[in-house]
């Protein structure tokens, strides 16, 4: 058997995940909108034989602050991904593309059409990050006055999810035959119409576009939290999660992969991807000092901006900043798997105001590694060979400078110990992170009757 190994995604935040990374002399700042600064990381994390890169997106703009936090944020501007993707695709060959799209604000048919284009245009190279969105600035760009109850959007998704791949089969892969001799294009008996009807939705389709390379693009997930858990082993390939310790990821890791067997599938059939952001010096007082180079950017009103969500209607102004929170509230309802992160290592740490905030600027309550290429090698590998994760999902803190230092220093490193991949296995995403083409329902379906 070939030894087990890393899965790498590079999670693209634009200028980079450290929230004052836009002020860095190693950052683009304008990178949200800028065509060749993307271009650039795609082809670098293909360099570096990632499987994939990702950007988080949320249709609406992030501000959980006051107008003093609002003028000093890097992330107000940016690219609609899978227009970013459908670009990138042409100009790359191997690395796969996971683009978030929300089953709460979008519509299936047109999502599945759209995801499907990816993968054609990047010859099986997409992925969707399944989202059922909770930041309170996106409801409205809605006409909604709130998001539904956390148990519907679940519910909803799992509808979602299953009206997408049905979308997807709507032609058996060798429905189209294309002969021009007899002047037969499509052979009828393989076009199949979906007529589902739900609580949630009503579809008829067929969808009006071939299978998938893939056969469906590669289904991701983000929530940590039971019910995304539940939607994560029912529904999806890769799982992408936040934790500060070996101890939290290891049994959030038992615990999603204990879930699979209950919907048919094994533990191989879902990866789970923490995020971890690697502050990267050739030693360690380099790093270090890096790492103090990035937290004097940040402006008070920008950290306290960040613990916003996790405090709720309090005036965080007023708080001392060389003291520890006044108190640890109970997670907010919709975000609760992000929040018992925050608040967990806010108890744990005994953290300041100030500490607390520096640590979460970094990536948002990520995993911040600091130190060497070795260093950072060694965590990774703890974790990969100690029930924690299959991979990671890279969160440079700043782009485009930490994307190529993990190339360049880290990912040598990794693969002298043999953890990761000298060249890609595969031409689709899902040769490439090991996982199976998945049959049609209707290829399923006629096998079982015959």
């Amino acid at each position: 058997m070939t030894q087990r190994q890393l899965r790498l995604g590079a999670f693209i935040m634009a200028t980079g995940h450290h929230i004052a990374a836009w002020r860095h002399p190693g950052a683009q700042a304008d990178a949200g909108v800028n065509l060749q600064h993307y271009i650039a990381l795609a082809q670098t994390a293909e360099r570096g034989l990632f499987d994939q890169v990702f950007v988080a997106d949320s249709p609406g703009v992030q501000n959980h602050g006051n107008d003093e936090s609002l003028s000093r944020q890097g992330r107000l501007s940016y690219f609609e991904p899978v227009t970013l993707w459908s670009a990138l695709a042409a100009v790359t060959k191997h690395i796969g593309f996971v683009a978030t799209a929300s089953t709460t604000y979008e519509d299936p048919y047109l999502l599945a059409r759209k995801f499907a284009s990816l993968d054609h245009i990047s010859g099986g190279r997409a992925a969707w990050n399944v989202v059922t969105t909770s930041a309170d600035n996106v409801f409205g760009n809605f006409g909604q006055e709130a998001h539904p109850d956390p148990a519907v959007r679940y519910e909803r998704a799992t509808e979602f999810v299953d009206v997408v791949k049905g979308l997807w089969d709507s032609f058996d892969d060798d429905a189209l035959i294309r002969d021009k001799a007899s002047g037969v294009y499509l052979d009828p008996a393989k076009l199949h119409t979906l007529n589902h009807v739900g609580k949630h939705f009503r579809v008829k389709g067929p969808l009006n576009l071939e299978r998938p390379p893939q056969g469906y693009p590669v289904i991701v997930q983000a929530g940590s939290s039971e019910d995304g858990k539940e939607l994560a082993a029912a529904t999806a390939e890769a799982i992408f999660t936040a934790w500060t310790s070996l101890a939290e990821a290891q049994a959030f890791y038992g615990d999603v992969k204990g879930r699979l067997a209950k919907y048919g599938r094994r533990p191989d059939e879902l990866l789970v991807l923490p995020g971890i952001s690697p502050v990267i010096g050739r030693t360690e007082e380099e790093a270090q000092a890096k790492w103090a180079e990035l937290q004097a950017l940040i402006h008070p009103a920008v950290g306290l901006a960040t613990l916003a969500p996790f405090w709720p209607a309090e005036d965080l102004a007023r708080w001392d900043l060389d003291a520890p929170p006044p108190y640890i509230p109970t997670p907010p309802k919709g975000i609760n798997s992000r929040a018992h992160v925050v608040l967990e290592l806010a108890r744990r740490e005994k953290f300041t105001v100030r500490q607390l905030y520096e640590y979460l600027a970094g990536a948002r309550g990520h995993w911040v590694v600091v130190g060497t290429p070795q260093t950072i090698a060694d965590r990774m590998q703890e974790w990969f060979e100690n029930g924690a994760a299959d991979g990671f999902n890279v969160m440079p803190p700043v782009l485009p400078q930490s994307l190529d230092e993990f190339v360049d220093l880290v990912v040598p490193e990794l693969q002298r110990r043999g953890l990761f991949r000298t060249a890609y296995e595969g031409t689709t995403l899902r040769e490439n992170l090991g996982l199976q083409r998945p049959p049609s329902r209707y290829a399923q379906a006629a096998r079982k009757a015959a």
